[in-house]
């Protein structure tokens, strides 16, 4: 069954014990220039106020979601129903979907009164030491520095061929056999919508720790810790409005939501939090 097969059971499991929300809006990022990068991720709130997000920058997908905003029917609508696209091989809807999924997660989250740890630290924990040979999944150019000065070799895995070649300290290849070497990974959540997280992570089979981060690594990790990742970071929303502005305007976001982890062993598992969200059900009734 793939990631994405059950995730969605997941929520679906969820909507029998709770009733959902139902979707707000679709907030997204200015349309922008070719090569710009700022403006990554879309956000998909519901009525309760839980937002998720989802990566925006593949081919012309932002532009396609400006173009038919006003088209997806999407305010008032059966929020599990829009998630389920996520599994759709249309992939503007896979991310409108992957977006609403992520909402009902921290729905969930919220009504089982589950926060996951906070987390200052952007290379997911892996400690790279000298010598040893790590594996990045998409080139985190904020990331390098910290990476290079441990004194470990640093191979990049990347789509885009024009990225490909020896750079300072570190090499990029569009090979992602080449991982097979590395002790220690850390991807990128676009794994999650490009339909290569079991390629990779087979890839990865020899890793030791294999974090992935990013703002829209904001879904359940169940079924990500069963295929063997083991540390996902991504964004925590404290600040709804605020956020909402920012990114709608193209401005930075880091006031109004901070970084959190999940580790296999800080998750109570999807099991647990819906138990809680069965007692606190039962609590107001």
């Amino acid at each position: 069954m793939s990631f994405a097969a059950e995730y969605l059971a997941q929520l679906e499991a969820f909507a029998a014990r709770s009733p959902l929300p139902r979707v707000r809006s679709l907030h997204l990022p200015p349309a922008q220039a070719a090569g710009d990068t700022k403006g990554e991720f879309c956000a998909l709130e519901l009525e309760d106020g839980s937002l998720g997000l989802s990566y925006v920058l593949f081919d012309d997908t932002l532009a396609r979601l400006h173009h038919g905003a006003d088209d997806f029917g999407l305010a008032g609508a059966d929020a599990l129903a829009v998630a389920r696209r996520y599994a759709s091989a249309d992939f503007y809807g896979k991310t409108i979907g992957f977006a609403a999924a992520n909402a009902l997660t921290r729905c969930l989250f919220d009504r089982a009164g589950f926060r996951p740890e906070d987390s200052a630290d952007s290379i997911g924990q892996m400690n790279p030491q000298p010598g040893e040979q790590i594996g990045m999944i998409g080139l985190f150019r904020p990331l390098l520095k910290r990476i290079l000065d441990s004194g470990a070799q640093l191979t990049v895995v990347e789509l885009k061929a024009e990225l490909a070649g020896a750079a300072e300290g570190y090499r990029v290849t569009l090979d992602a056999d080449e991982l097979a070497a590395c002790s220690k990974v850390v991807s990128t959540s676009t794994l999650l919508l490009n339909d290569t997280l079991d390629r990779m992570l087979d890839c990865c089979r020899n890793a030791k720790w294999f974090a992935m981060v990013g703002p829209s690594a904001g879904c359940l990790p169940d079924a990500l810790f069963v295929r063997g990742v083991t540390l996902l970071g991504g964004s925590w929303i404290r600040d709804r409005e605020g956020f909402i502005a920012a990114l709608r305007s193209g401005e930075p976001r880091s006031e109004f939501a901070g970084k959190f982890v999940l580790t296999a062993e800080s998750y109570p598992g999807f099991d647990a939090l819906l138990a809680r969200v069965g007692g606190r059900q039962a609590l107001r009734q």
